[in-house]
């Protein structure tokens, strides 16, 4: 469904060039799942957006290598092709509700929106669309809801306008911005629920970005971890957490909360934080917060390679 080649996402300021996504390469497949794992500031969110050119126009970005859709690299597509294809074929839910819809529009005219500038549908075929999707997606007094501003939704009820609004034009590709983030984990359960049975009924490929290894492991079949722009493991759901291959997924999964834990046990953190784009070493990125590195580490980039069978990791000393 979707094949992302060498990426290399480049924001240009005072003639100084920073990348926060360097040469990434993934694919989703048709009726999949597929997770981008990380901490903030590793580029997850930079390399959703880059997918459908959703920059501001005062950026100035330089965008290489390929993101292929349907035989077409969605990079070199003009802006009228590109703007047919966002919420169409390849939809995307972002973090924040609240920053993501207009305040100053009612839910049912930013919804009918979506369905006027895609579909050929008459005024009132997009009312009744809007309020049977609003109802589908568990928002029981659609009808009125239309007719609200989405200030007076709750944060999980704007989550849910999000994917409804997503979800209008029936598109073969969904984003997920961490679309949980901001919600508590009663309304992350339901909201995981929703995604998974309209992916089983409408066959809908996901890519799921998060930092919560609790949704991989419900959500995913694949996961792609990343860190300071890079990918460094790529395996399935189950190979990563019986195996994690590279030292920043096992640093992840030893930063996980246990559910054995004696009252005041300490969380096992990563030393350090992620460097700042443009700030990392020649070596591996993650050298510097690693107790595995050594010279070669700090001086050489390590190549992603296979570790097992459909397995990979960017490590001198993968395990």
């Amino acid at each position: 469904m979707l094949e992302v080649k060498h990426l290399k996402v480049e924001f240009i300021s005072h003639g100084k060039s920073i990348a926060p996504v360097d040469e990434v390469s993934f694919t989703v497949g048709a009726n999949e799942t597929v997770g981008l794992l990380g901490e903030s500031g590793c580029g997850k969110s930079v390399t959703a957006l880059s997918i459908l050119r959703l920059f501001p126009l005062a950026s100035k970005v330089r965008l290489s290598g390929s993101v292929t859709y349907q035989g077409r690299d969605l990079l070199t597509v003009d802006d009228a092709d590109l703007r047919a294809i966002r919420g169409k074929q390849i939809a995307m839910i972002f973090q924040e509700p609240m920053t993501s819809l207009n305040p100053l529009q009612k839910i049912g005219a930013q919804l009918g929106e979506m369905l006027r500038m895609h579909t050929a549908l008459s005024r009132s075929e997009r009312d009744s669309k809007v309020i049977a999707m609003l109802q589908r997606v568990g928002l029981s007094r659609a009808e009125q809801l239309v007719n609200e501003y989405p200030h007076s939704l709750s944060g999980g009820m704007r989550q849910r306008v999000m994917i409804a609004m997503a979800l209008l034009c029936d598109p073969g590709i969904l984003i997920c911005d961490e679309p949980t983030t901001a919600l508590d984990v009663t309304i992350q359960a339901q909201i995981l629920d929703l995604m998974r049975q309209l992916k089983q009924e409408q066959g809908t490929s996901i890519l799921m970005i998060t930092h919560d290894l609790g949704v991989v492991a419900e959500m995913c079949e694949r996961v792609i971890v990343m860190y300071a722009g890079q990918v460094v493991e790529q395996s399935s759901v189950r190979d990563l957490f019986d195996a994690p291959a590279h030292p920043y997924t096992q640093a992840l999964m030893r930063a996980r909360p246990a559910l054995d834990a004696t009252p005041g046990q300490r969380l096992t953190a990563i030393p350090g934080s992620v460097p700042p784009p443009g700030m990392a070493g020649a070596g591996c990125r993650f050298a510097a917060r690693c107790a595995k590195a050594d010279d070669i580490c700090r001086e050489q980039m390590p190549a992603l390679t296979e570790v097992a069978s459909g397995h990979l990791a960017r490590c001198w000393y993968p395990n």
